[in-house]
């Protein structure tokens, strides 16, 4: 007994050194040897947490071979801290400190917490309106998006084109969703139909700045019919802006970006980037030219890949 007593010892030293100073594979690796469990019983564990990882993905953790970053991973990990009985957000401390080190520069918009809480506060609210996904049965052949920032430097608003196609009958209405920079005010925040919808239920959370908005249509369209459609979402309630973000779970059509800044309030540089997962580090950074008359800078994308996809720039 005094040799497992020992044992146990070491594991629970190693576990807190690993817990301060990371890596994130050492941490969960030393957390499993000191819980003694199996990895097939840690994925038993997760599945009764309502969180599908395989055992392979797991190993592949632990040895620092790949890191998580999908949304589903990274519920994951929020499990894990729970099943391996370790204190909240350490394992996600450690992410986000890899994700700095590797990244270029870190990211000036939300952070890495900011976009795990916003993810399942998204799930919540598309579940609250009824819909099992937030693309409603559509997928989008184009979408032309143009981002004001206005004489404060904040986030004046947006607006959006969109070609969809129905991917089943009975398609009637799309689900617009727009995330505030940090600080906003999402009750404030307007949503404005502006050609071939109407506004329908709107839903925010004010913590992390999520806005969830029903745009319908004025018919039910069939499989593979398109429908075209714009709307606009009125911000201006958060502080200085440095970058807009748009992510995308899957593939798609045709993506442009349109930043214009106004004449009070001009950027010393602009940039592109793309990023996997809000847990990935940043890559794909391309310098961007500002127009002199119209302020604006632009990207252009044929064929969307799913990740993230955005414009920074810098004030100063």
């Amino acid at each position: 007994m005094p040799h497992a007593t020992q044992h146990a010892d070491v594991a629970t030293a190693q576990l807190d050194s690993a817990l301060r100073g990371g890596p994130f594979h050492v941490a969960l690796r030393a957390a499993i040897a000191a819980r003694g469990l199996p990895l097939q019983r840690v994925q038993h564990h997760l599945s009764r947490h309502g969180v599908k990882v395989g055992v392979t993905s797991l190993s592949y953790w632990q040895q620092g071979a790949r890191r998580p970053q999908r949304p589903e991973s990274l519920r994951a990990v929020r499990a894990l801290e729970e099943i391996l009985q370790l204190p909240e957000e350490s394992l996600i401390r450690l992410l986000s400190e890899a994700d700095a080190e590797t990244s270029e520069r870190p990211p000036a918009g939300r952070s890495y917490r900011a976009h795990l809480a916003a993810s399942g506060v998204l799930d919540g609210l598309l579940a609250e309106l009824g819909y099992p996904a937030p693309d409603g049965g559509v997928h989008t052949l184009g979408h032309h998006e143009r981002i004001r920032i206005g004489p404060g430097r904040e986030l004046a608003g947006r607006e959006s084109h969109l070609i969809v196609r129905a991917h089943h009958d009975g398609v009637d209405r799309f689900v617009a969703v727009h995330y505030g920079d940090p600080g906003c005010v999402p009750a404030r925040i307007s949503v404005h139909a502006l050609e071939n919808c109407r506004t329908g239920r709107v839903r925010t959370h004010q913590e992390t700045g999520v806005l969830v908005a029903e745009l319908l249509f004025d018919t039910r369209l069939r499989a593979g019919d398109t429908h075209l459609f714009r709307y606009g979402v009125e911000d201006g309630t958060a502080g200085v802006s440095r970058e807009y973000v748009r992510g995308f779970g899957t593939a798609g059509g045709q993506y442009a970006l349109q930043v214009r800044f106004d004449a009070a309030a001009l950027p010393v540089r602009c940039h592109r980037f793309t990023q996997h997962s809000p847990a990935a580090p940043r890559g794909g950074r391309q310098e961007l030219a500002l127009s002199g008359q119209h302020r604006s800078v632009h990207l252009v994308e044929p064929r969307i890949r799913s990740g993230m996809l955005g414009i920074g720039w810098d004030w100063e």
